[in-house]
């Protein structure tokens, strides 16, 4: 059985709307609603369309598929500069420190402030895999298949790249972090600006939260103790985040206090280990197992496959090129799966 990742088509629209139902809220990047869908869908399409290089304000979404029986199966996104549209809003944790010499003690005040610092980065997200897939390193060949994209569009992207994470949500569907913060000056539950969010973006909390610093030590201990936790469905998107390189630098989402991974883009693993070669022949015999990718925009292409070569020609089993388009000859990219 044989997956690959490629281009959305308007033709998946339905697909990713019921992943989207299955979520469980709090998943921006992919809202359960057919027309905020068909728009990214939309943005994606002239994305993929555009030739010229260079950074724009693009999303490409990506959809992940089972050739066997042409289901879909997962998705994922890749936006190559946010903040064009709106301010890319983020709260940095800090730690102001002060003394009384006439206490004789010193006092240590976290503080959540209202930051645009990541604006003009790229972003990989709304990755979701369906619950019956996961298994076999899918979410891997998702997770990854976007940095092999970049990698094969390097002129389109900048320098910093950025993954939110889902924060915490309880076992009612709200934020502690919502709740302790946000939902105090907006008379809205989680739910509802959780709906209203995955339509319409975040940037109404921005323009109503206050602009000046929040003292940690003035929420609950609930919404404290979510400030950088990830839903613990993302435990393992942020270990694979970590692997490629990514760091959590004390940024978090304004809307549900979960962390913000960042990294170099040109230092992600995946990217900086993915090497060009030419197909040299197409064969079965043994090799390293790879994630291999080919073809450029609406035709990119990536699977898992087997590769064995060197000096810039390899050997790809027929599986692996059926599914990325690839034949003898082809100029493809390749990265270890380990």
């Amino acid at each position: 059985m044989t997956f690959v990742v490629r281009a959305a088509r308007d033709e998946d629209l339905a697909h990713l709307y019921e992943m989207a139902k299955l979520t469980g809220g709090g998943f921006t990047n992919l809202p359960p609603d057919r027309s905020a869908l068909r728009a990214k869908l939309e943005r994606s399409h002239a994305a993929f369309a555009r030739e010229e290089e260079g950074v724009e304000d693009d999303l490409f979404v990506l959809i992940l598929e089972n050739t066997a029986t042409g289901e879909v199966r997962g998705t994922c996104q890749i936006f190559t500069q946010v903040g064009q549209r709106h301010p890319f809003y983020s709260y940095r944790i800090s730690m102001l420190t002060q003394h009384s010499r006439e206490l004789d003690r010193t006092f240590r005040a976290e503080m959540l402030s209202l930051t645009t610092d990541l604006e003009g980065s790229s972003e990989v997200g709304g990755l979701f895999l369906h619950p019956g897939e996961r298994a076999g390193g899918l979410g891997l060949l998702l997770a990854r298949s976007r940095y092999l994209f970049i990698k094969a569009h390097r002129q389109r992207f900048g320098d910093r790249i950025l993954a939110e994470l889902r924060g915490v949500i309880d076992e009612a569907g709200g934020s502690p972090f919502w709740d302790g913060l946000a939902g105090r000056f907006f008379g809205m539950n989680f739910q509802d600006a959780d709906a209203f969010n995955a339509i319409h973006g975040h940037q109404f909390i921005a323009d109503l939260m206050p602009k000046h610093p929040i003292y940690t030590a003035m929420l609950s201990e609930t919404a404290r103790a979510a400030i950088g936790l990830p839903h613990p469905s993302g435990r393992a998107a942020m270990r694979m985040l970590e692997n490629e390189g990514f760091a959590f630098e004390k940024y978090v989402d304004i809307f549900d206090g979960g962390p913000t991974m960042t990294a170099r883009i040109d230092a992600v693993r995946s990217i900086r280990d993915a090497q060009e070669a030419r197909v040299a022949a197409i064969g079965r015999d043994a090799g390293t197992e790879a994630l291999v990718a080919h073809g450029r925009l609406s035709d990119f292409r990536c699977a898992f496959g087997t590769v064995r070569g060197a000096d810039g020609e390899i050997v790809i089993d027929p599986d692996c090129a059926a599914a990325i388009g690839a034949d003898a000859q082809s100029t493809v990219l390749h990265v270890a799966r380990v």
